[in-house]
């Protein structure tokens, strides 16, 4: 072996040993390539031939084996897990980690395309942002304590001069072409922007920030995270030198922003407390400052937005239309796309299958003869673990013994009377690998029964890989014994009882032992029945599909004997010779060539076990050496792992071979394994004729051979084909681009006695043109029959008849799929590209499997990849296949190496395949599902990835790189047509105006009540404060108001007279403070309670203006008590009412830390007033005075409040006395947070004008007791409740699964008539169903649950009341809806959505449905905004804090035509009205109000409004690991954000899940996908998500997320 002109066979004995030691270190990862090649030189020095340009040394020298990873369809020995790290070395350690490289997949031409296409991409300067992992999750590697700083890059090409950049390190210590990955601080969940990696300088850490795409390494700096904020928000100049300016530490940095509610959710708390009580907040920073700019995670979107920006490649089919019916792919051929230009293809003949006079007439009759006649002939050699022979079976004894287990299982399984096997039944072979021996036995004894030998792998455990679709074999065939040896059965797993686990999917088995011992000697008068062969099933071969499916192909007795003829011929196999073979004797090349066609040719076969291979990898070539082997059969894994370890063996000759029999020498990558192993064993003896490669399938069997070739003859040519060209199924020679070349052997001619054609593989079965890569097809005797049991899937595999490109058939006979995928070469040489199980079709073009995990096992994976085992395969996601590649990682790997490896694999599949990776996940190593042999299941893992159950430690998604099938954005037509062609267009076919309105207000119906109100006739229903008197006076001991506690106690009543007292006490305190003036805003801060209401009336009652507001939480001030503080000045408050407990809050040290305790308000604490009453009741001077404020935190995060005056109140309390039917006989309940919108009106105001007892059940109670609201219900027999989302989840969630215990304690909710959700949001369907379900089995009705809706504008514009129909429900097609449209669909329509109802509307209020652009009406069953007209609108907004641009025309606006007189009020609402078949209470069609979302909260995105809700309910969908999620965009990407439920293993299996559902459902493409903790999301006392909010939290940092993975 030459090295520049060195041979190195000559060098002294201890310069030999130090180059196989480099070799060694380098194959198992100890040293770079860099290294392995100084120290080489560095020994090679002294004796260097001064030569010039000579090649560089071949790359499998120092290689160290991997085991297969692709998706090889037959679970054989090559795909093994082993390593040279289990073999055993006399001369060096034993134990060593390995990440090598699949040698099955090595090629030097390939490694030198896959450097030559990352040096490309090394100057296209990627960025791609690392994910954030909270270092507790996953603490993969003990580096990385620090993180390093930001680089926030303001445009993508800034570059710093390499003057500046401080001195460099080796370009091969940190790859520059890759995304350098860095580690997160736990603290901060800091997020890192990654580039270019100049791995730094320690002294610029101090003096400047890294430039852009430039990373330090771990161990370069040790600043705190602090730094990287201070960084991220520097811009950095292009000369550099910019000082980092003065930044306090981390803690200081929060704390300081004083006047800023923080946006953290205490952890450790549970969700209610976080969520409802503490995040009534509103968004003050994002209103008064922006948003943080200078963010981390603001930086990482801003450098995805960078990478994102770089132009894609030219999608092939560009877009889909995104029609109203469904979407339509527009396919766009591309133009330079090559075409087959060749003739068509003329099926191949093989030579004629010669006969030869002392064949046996069957395969048995070959046993028989050499049983009686050459008994001491050696069969069958065992050899042990060690690789030393273990036992010789010879002839005799395998006849024998196979007679003896015939008989046995023909009479004496049974009893007398009954024969439990009868020939053709089906019998299991369950025998381990390292038995050959009894497995032989078994075959035979069944061949010489006539029953049918079904061999399959030995069950380790009930979770296998594949188990269940084993049982699917075996069910299929009917089998119901299975043949297993004694050790065996006493390997198998067992029951505590000690019986056989009855594996998943598996029939019932009856189990028998075939050990000699337990056989019986038939009578001397019994002799085994041998027919002729016929075309009855002789045995049956399990394959696994595609998808994984286990089948079983059955194959004849005379199939049988003509395969084993064929290859005889083909391998010239002559009698008496020895044969050794490494591979799975249970099937295909092991079974065929070693069991069946060795017997038929009395050949010794010498077998060697999986085990022995891994112990000692040499072991069958020294077995060839000693037995003078004429025939070996190996994998490529086999020669490459003899060629690796062959230096520990001189002294070996394979001479004696005239076939070296490569059984997966179709796979592409065969012919560099091939090459390397006869460079070596040249020197052995080895002659190159001998190799050949064979193609086989289960089906087809032997498809192709290469026959042994003379001494000296020219080898045969090798193909050289273009990537390209081979995706568009074409044979193109590469000549130009040799990094995306192929090179293939041939596998020989076709066998005896067959007939092939190349088929299309796909549609009719029609020839291939010459030049056009199909399926091979083949014709013959001896070929699989059938798929047993399966009659549909065997006639498309088994009687396929090919068709000419007229489409007429070409013939009679039939063929066989073999599932090959190549063609017929010069010479009728046949070639194999790839197989149709590994073929991925990704828009239109084909990509082979084992190719792409030859390209990443190209890119050095020796950090990364445990043992190389990668698995590649493709999901259909959004319309088309999608490739994933999952690998298994080193334990030792850090985040940096792995995150660079799979940036790298990025790049170099995109260079060289010309395809997009979907998703790049590495997972921990070993975790992966095996198959019986070692490799990895693919159709397990694919599974595992689909279910979110893969597990991930590391994972890259890329959907904005692959997928190129976008529907096209929506161009929105401009707004500027008249008003004439708007009513044509909206009303077309005579439409109806949306339009809806509730029943007349009318007069009053109480007629007693008038006489007693003849005092104030005009009053009545203009001021509560006066009803409230009158009721005083009337009824003073009528109850109104009764509180309860968490134990359903009533701690707290009012009666008429007793409200109207304590009004006064708080009256007369605030007319004696000075300061508080009549008009003035007086703020009311008390917990849910009967104080509130006493306080709301007392201002009244004084004449100020009450403004309610949620008190701060005690264990979360820091959160809550900035929106108390923004309320208090906003509305200028002249006075705080408030309880004792929480005065002394608002002054404490805590409250001060928050916000300027110093400046509060006059605060009157109300809990011990002296009794005093009021010089005077103040009545103002008309109704249209404001009464009292609203105000009101919206989920995005505004806060507005609006002004209701006194005749807005008398008439929404009117319309719900009239709509609910509440007289002061009635009794409700309540549970609701009373501050703002209808919750407050029915709190405090409702009972009081209409008379009602009001059981009042304080929200925050629930979290302590949460059956008080449904044992209340029924305690009180109450006909009518009210209640928020919040509290109907918590019911639902926490009661749901305890109805029995409920009724067991009496809970029975018959009584309740109506149940009424009161909300600003669309419906929430799914909850209010769950709840009427869940609840139905104690006495809920489920016609009682019902929806409100409110808005801002008017508090209440729907309610379901006693009268009225019930709520109707509609299914809207979702993808009309992002169009601004509606367009109703059945019942269970793909993309349908179900909408409810919102309720009647109310007495006195009037709807319309009006194009918010155009502010035209729009048509029955139009989506557009809800405009109201009602006497109970709101007068108009008393501040928009930060939106002061915010139009009064929201509260009097006007129709641009139609009716321009009436004044509406805009809610912000989109929705649209549509008249049912139902009738209401006059008798008039039903118009029903459906609200789909607000308008405020949409996300435009590609044109369409998408309304968050229905992307949040297809996430939550998608793994029961997902609690709660929310969506919201910036910088135009979407960003999801999921609560994890689950354990935090399962954080990462979301990424994918998410964005594909997100993908298919909604046709957008995920930017980023957050992953929480549970209680994470802000949610609102409504129930409401607060999404700006959580915008905000996200973009400052504060999350501190599980994982946040950044879509490429």
């Amino acid at each position: 072996m030459a090295e520049r002109g060195v041979d190195v066979s000559a060098l002294p004995q201890e310069v030999r040993e130090q180059f196989a030691e480099l070799d060694l270190e380098l194959s198992e990862g100890d040293i770079t390539q860099k290294g392995y090649e100084k120290k080489r030189a560095k020994l090679l020095a002294p004796y260097l031939v001064q030569i010039q340009n000579l090649a560089p040394p071949p790359a499998y020298d120092g290689q160290s084996p991997g085991p297969s990873s692709a998706p090889a369809p037959e679970p054989g020995p090559s795909n093994s897990s082993s390593s040279s790290s289990s073999r055993h070395r006399r001369t060096r350690r034993t134990h060593r980690s390995s990440g090598t490289r699949d040698e099955r997949y090595r090629s030097d031409i390939h490694t030198e395309a896959v450097q030559a296409a990352l040096a490309k991409h090394k100057e296209e300067k990627m960025a791609l942002p690392m994910p954030t992992k909270r270092r507790s999750t996953y603490v993969q590697s003990p580096i990385d304590n620090c993180t390093p700083p930001d680089s926030s890059s303001s445009s993508e090409d800034e570059a710093v001069s390499s003057e500046s950049a401080g001195p460099q390190q080796s370009p091969d210590t940190w790859i520059n072409s890759s995304v350098h990955g860095s580690s997160t601080s736990s603290s901060a969940s800091s997020t890192l922007s990654h580039g270019e990696s100049r791995p730094a300088q320690a002294a610029q850490s101090q003096q400047a920030p890294p430039p852009p795409h430039q990373v330090q390494p771990p161990h370069s700096h040790s600043q705190p995270s602090a730094l990287a904020e201070a960084f991220a928000a520097t811009r950095i100049d292009p000369g550099g030198g910019v000082g980092p300016p003065d930044v306090p530490s981390q803690a200081q940095a929060r704390g300081s922003r004083v006047d800023l509610p923080a946006n953290a959710v205490v952890q450790g708390m549970t969700r209610g407390q976080s969520r409802s009580s503490m995040m009534e907040t509103a968004d003050v920073r994002r209103v008064a400052r922006g948003v943080p700019v200078s963010s981390r995670v603001s930086t990482k979107i801003q450098q995805l937005l960078n990478t994102l920006k770089r132009p894609k490649r030219p999608p092939l089919s560009e877009y889909f239309m995104d029609d109203q019916e469904e979407i339509v792919e527009v396919p766009r051929a591309d133009p330079n796309t090559p075409k087959p230009e060749g003739r068509q293809i003329i099926p191949v003949k093989g030579e004629p299958l010669g006969v030869v006079s002392n064949w046996p007439p069957a395969l048995q009759a070959a046993l028989t003869r050499w049983g009686a006649t050459q008994g001491k002939s050696p069969a069958l050699t065992a050899l042990d673990i060690t690789g030393k022979p273990l036992y010789t079976l010879t002839y005799g004894k395998l006849w024998s013994r196979s007679v003896k287990l015939a008989y046995t299982l023909l009479h004496k399984l049974g009893t007398k009377n009954e024969q439990i096997l009868k020939p053709g039944d089906r019998v299991a072979l369950v025998y381990p690998n390292s038995d050959p021996g009894m497995f032989w036995v078994a075959f035979y004894g069944c061949l010489l029964a006539e029953v049918i030998p079904v061999p399959i792998e030995v069950p380790l455990s009930r979770k296998d890989a594949g188990s269940s679709q084993v049982g699917f074999l075996l069910g299929s065939c009917g089998v119901g014994l299975a043949l297993t040896s004694e050790i065996c059965l006493k390997g198998l797993p067992k029951t505590p009882t000690g019986e056989i686990l009855q594996f998943k999917g598996w029939p019932r088995l009856k189990w028998v032992v075939t050990d000699s011992k337990y056989l019986t000697k038939p009578s001397k008068d019994w002799q085994p029945h041998i027919p002729t062969a016929n075309t009855d099933t002789a045995y049956i071969e399990y394959k696994a599909s595609k998808e994984g499916t286990v089948m079983g192909v059955a194959v004849s007795k005379v199939a049988m004997l003509t395969h084993c003829q064929a290859l005889t011929q083909a391998c010239n196999y002559c009698e008496g010779e020895t044969l050794v073979n490494v591979l799975d004797f249970k099937k295909d090349m092991g079974l065929w060539h070693g069991v069946l066609t060795s017997v038929m040719n009395r050949i010794h076969t010498i077998s060697v076990p999986y085990a022995v291979m891994k112990a000692c990898p040499l072991s069958w070539v020294q077995r060839v050496h000693i037995h003078k082997a004429r025939v070996a059969l190996v994998k490529c894994r086999d020669l490459h792992w003899a060629m690796m370890a062959h230096r520990d063996q001189r002294e070996t000759s394979l001479a004696s071979l005239r076939m070296l029999i490569v059984a997966d020498g179709a796979n592409p990558w065969s012919v560099s394994s091939c090459d390397a192993f006869l460079n070596v064993f040249q020197a052995h003896g080895l002659k190159p004729e001998v190799i050949c490669p064979c193609a086989t399938s289960p089906e087809a069997m032997t498809v192709a051979i290469r026959r042994p070739g003379v001494s000296g003859a020219p080898l045969p040519a090798r193909a050289v084909l273009s990537m390209t060209g081979l995706s568009h199924g074409v044979i193109r020679v590469n000549t130009e681009d040799k990094n995306s070349a192929l090179t293939v052997q041939d596998v020989g001619h076709v066998m005896p006695g067959a007939l092939m054609c190349i088929v299309k593989p796909d549609g009719p079965p029609m020839l291939c043109k010459t030049d056009e890569i199909g399926e091979i097809v083949v014709n013959s005797r001896a070929g699989g029959t059938m798929y047993y049991g399966l009659p549909g899937v065997t006639k498309n595999n088994f009687e396929v008849i090919p068709v000419n490109a007229s489409g007429a058939p070409i013939g009679e006979i039939p063929f066989v799929r073999s599932g090959l995928l190549g063609f017929v070469g010069p010479g009728s040489l046949i070639f194999v590209v790839g197989k149709n199980e590994g073929l991925l079709m990704v828009s239109g073009r084909r990509h082979n499997a084992d190719d792409l995990v030859a390209t990443a096992l190209a890119v050095e994976p020796v950090k990364t990849v445990y043992r190389g085992r990668i698995a590649v395969f493709s999901v259909t996601v959004f319309f088309d296949e999608r490739i994933v590649i999952v690998a298994e990682q080193r334990p030792d790997a850090s985040e940096e190496d792995s995150f660079q490896w799979m940036s790298r694999v990025l790049q170099a599949i995109d260079s060289i395949h010309q395809v997009g990776l979907y998703c790049l996940a590495l997972v921990p190593a070993n975790t992966l599902p095996k198959t019986p042999l070692g490799g990895i299941h693919i159709s397990d893992t694919k599974q595992l990835f689909l279910e979110g159950a893969l597990h991930p430690c590391n994972i890259l998604m890329c959907p904005h790189t692959c997928v190129t099938n976008m529907p096209k954005p929506r161009q929105k037509q401009p707004v500027g047509v008249g008003p004439a062609s708007i009513m044509v267009g909206n009303l077309v076919a005579g439409k109806r105006i949306a339009q809806a309105a509730g029943r007349d207000l009318g007069l009053i119906e109480d007629q007693d009540l008038v006489r007693k109100l003849c005092m104030w006739p005009t009053m009545m229903h203009q001021f509560l404060a006066e009803a409230l008197q009158w009721r005083a006076q009337t009824d003073p001991d009528h109850t109104l108001f009764v509180l309860l506690n968490a134990k359903g106690v009533a701690v707290c009543t009012a009666t008429c007279v007793q409200l109207h007292k304590r009004a006064e006490k708080i009256a007369a305190a605030l007319m004696e403070r000075s300061g508080i003036n009549i008009g003035e805003n007086v703020v009311l801060l008390y917990p849910p309670g009967i104080d509130l209401i006493a306080a709301f009336y007392g201002c009244l009652y004084a004449g100020c203006i009450p403004v309610t507001v949620r008190p701060p939480h005690p264990q979360n001030l820091s959160a809550t008590l900035p929106t108390v503080r923004m309320i208090i000045d906003v509305s200028k408050a002249a006075c705080i009412l408030t309880t004792q407990v929480l005065t002394r809050i608002l002054r404490s040290k805590e409250a001060g830390a928050t916000v300027n305790i110093k400046t509060w308000p006059i605060i009157i604490d109300t809990d011990d007033l002296p009794r005093k009453r009021p010089p005077t009741i103040y009545k103002p001077p008309n109704a249209e005075m404001i009464a009292y404020l609203d105000f009101s935190v919206s989920t995005t995060g505004m806060l507005t409040g609006v002004k209701i005056s006194h005749a807005a109140v008398s008439v929404l309390c009117r319309s719900i006395k009239l709509q609910c039917e509440l007289y002061s006989s009635r009794q409700i309940a309540i549970c609701l947070d009373p501050y703002c919108g209808l919750g407050f009106v029915l709190w405090c105001l409702a009972s009081v004008y209409s008379g009602h007892q009001s059981i009042l059940i304080p929200p925050m109670e629930l979290e302590i007791s949460l059956a008080l609201w449904l044992s209340t219900l029924s305690q009180y027999r109450i006909r009518d409740t009210f209640c928020s989302y919040s509290v109907m989840e918590l019911c639902t969630k926490g009661l749901g699964g305890q109805t029995e215990l409920l009724k067991a304690r009496g809970v029975n909710l018959s009584c309740v008539r109506s149940c009424v959700v009161i909300a600003e949001e669309r419906p929430r369907l799914a909850l209010t169903h769950s709840f009427s379900k869940l609840f139905k089995d104690i006495g809920l009705s489920t016609r009682a649950v019902s929806t409100a809706f409110g808005s801002r504008v008017n508090l209440a514009i729907c309610l379901q009341g006693t009268t009225g129909p019930d709520p109707s429900t509609v299914y809207v097609d979702m993808k009309s809806l992002r169009h601004d449209r509606v367009r109703l669909v059945e019942r269970g329509a793909p993309q349908s959505l179900p909408l409810m109802e919102s309720g009647t509307i109310l007495p006195g209020v009037r709807v319309i449905i009006v194009n918010p652009e155009t502010r035209g009406p729009l048509g029955d069953s139009h989506l557009g905004e809800i405009w109201v007209n009602s006497p109970h609108n709101a007068t108009g907004y008393y501040t928009i804090y930060g939106e002061e641009n915010l139009q009064a025309d929201h509260f009097n606006t006007k129709l641009s035509f139609g009716d321009p007189q009436t004044l509406w009020a805009r809610t912000g609402y989109l929705g649209f009205v549509k008249r049912t078949e139902l009738t209401d209470s006059s008798g008039d069609r039903h118009d029903a109000l459906f609200v789909v979302g607000s308008l405020d909260e949409t996300l435009e995105l590609r044109g369409l409004r998408y309304h968050p809700i229905d992307i949040e309910t297809s996430v939550s969908r998608t793994h029961r690991s997902i609690g709660e999620s929310a969506v919201f965009t910036w910088t135009n990407l979407l960003v999801v954000v999921a609560e994890l439920c689950g354990s935090e293993q399962d954080a990462l299996d979301l990424v994918p899940l998410v964005t594909n559902v997100v993908l298919e459902e909604h046709h957008l493409i995920v930017g980023v996908v957050v992953i929480v903790d549970p209680g994470v999301i802000p949610i609102n006392s409504r129930g409401e998500k607060q999404r700006m909010h959580l915008r905000d939290s996200f973009l400052a940092d504060q999350l501190d997320p599980i994982y946040v993975a950044y879509n490429m």
